[in-house]
């Protein structure tokens, strides 16, 4: 694959993809390219952070309120849930419950439960569960 990169102050900033087919590559750039567009702001101990949703663990529901995870801190967002499935940058999230819309490439590893359920471990050790009719929406978007 071949990049080349023209800087002109007189035109606005695009990115112009030539393949011959739709592949993960192809995917992740695009991905890249609209996350960056997205403004996403959180509120942690009163200060107002703009946040990358590529950096973002996952988004959970408590209490009415939205959380964007990072690392080990969870910053209030505005959006709800089924607001931040309909953005760009949702090739890498995926709805695993209710409560929770997890960044794929963020996931550590997955554990059975003695119940049968199956628990997320996220790469900051946060760990969440797998509904059963999420289950299979999530295996086919983890290639398993």
């Amino acid at each position: 694959m071949k990049c080349y990169t023209y800087i002109e102050k007189d035109h606005d900033e695009m990115v112009i993809i030539y393949a011959k087919e739709r592949t993960e590559l192809v995917s992740e750039i695009e991905n890249l390219v609209l996350s960056n567009n997205i403004s996403l702001t959180g509120v942690y101990n009163d200060e107002i952070i703009k946040l990358n949703p590529l950096e973002i663990c996952c988004f959970i529901s408590e209490n009415n309120k939205v959380f964007a995870i990072i690392d080990n801190k969870k910053y209030q967002i505005k959006q709800r849930l089924y607001q931040l499935e309909e953005l760009d940058f949702n090739t890498y999230y995926v709805k695993i419950n209710q409560s929770c819309y997890a960044n794929i490439k963020k996931i550590k590893k997955f554990e059975s439960t003695i119940g049968g359920s199956l628990k997320v471990i996220f790469q900051n050790n946060y760990v969440d569960f797998i509904a059963r009719r999420e289950l299979k929406n999530v295996k086919e978007r983890m290639g398993l």
